[in-house]
């Protein structure tokens, strides 16, 4: 596979946060604090979706591709995410991911390249974090709830590359929205088989054998090593999903740009 042309590369924004993590969410859950508190609480919550809203409402549709921030860019799987994002964007979609380095920075990066929109939506951790240079904007969240709905109100689409406990958790919560019906069924789709065929292999051989999930909905998934066939699946389910019936309009009122 032939990487895009490497493009002219922007000095990386400031990290997003350094430092240990906020004792404060581990306090919360831990168990019932005081109403005031759980009250405060709200109101936190409450603001960091208003917030997330507001970034996110003229921005789509996006294609969310989800990865290790581990892979380098020597990898191969670094090239393939950059061809992925750099079809996204062709197709007209938003190219949105976690914002960090490795597979998230390569898709941001090929949509960057290719003249797209590319956006990151990111967790606070504990250790030093830093948006790769190759976002147009984004957002960062304190609550990992609040970022899963975020990611899912504005994609049409998952791409999942290797990954770790991160990426594996946003696959399963996606793949349990479409079997439950909670969502649309938009394509979720695994990229580097290899990779993957031992996960494969256990929801086959073991949930689906055992009747912990019916062999049906193994089919909510997508495997492939191919850019093309990738766009296709994307193509078939955008195609059966519901019509947006009005894209929505700047307020300035609302101090919306």
């Amino acid at each position: 596979m032939t990487a895009p042309s490497e493009g002219p590369r922007r000095p990386p924004p400031p990290a997003w946060t350094s430092g240990p993590g906020r004792a404060d969410i581990r306090d919360w859950l831990a168990g019932p604090r005081s109403r005031l508190s759980e009250l405060a609480r709200l109101g936190r919550i409450f603001a960091e979706f208003l917030r997330g809203f507001r970034v996110l409402h003229f921005l789509g549709p996006c294609v969310t591709v989800f990865g290790s921030a581990r892979v380098a860019e020597s990898d191969p799987h670094y090239a393939l995410a950059r061809s992925v994002g750099g079809r996204m964007a062709g197709l007209g979609f938003t190219v949105m991911t976690g914002g960090g380095p490795g597979i998230m920075e390569a898709a941001n990066r090929g949509a960057h390249e290719a003249g797209g929109r590319s956006i990151g939506c990111n967790i606070e951790l504990p250790h030093e974090q830093r948006p790769n240079p190759y976002v147009d904007r984004f957002v960062t969240f304190r609550y990992f709830f609040v970022r899963k709905v975020m990611l899912v109100k504005y994609s049409v689409a998952f791409i999942v590359l290797p990954g770790g406990f991160g990426t594996l958790d946003e696959l399963f919560e996606s793949a349990t929205l479409v079997q439950t019906g909670k969502i649309a069924a938009f394509p979720i789709i695994l990229m580097g088989s290899e990779y993957w065929a031992p996960l494969l292999a256990f929801l086959r051989d073991t949930l689906a054998a055992k009747g912990m999930v019916d062999p049906q909905d193994l089919e909510i998934l997508t495997v492939t090593d191919s850019v093309d066939e990738a766009v296709a699946a994307i193509e078939r389910g955008v195609g059966v999903l519901p019509v947006v019936r009005r894209r929505p309009k700047r307020r300035r009122i609302l101090l919306e740009r």
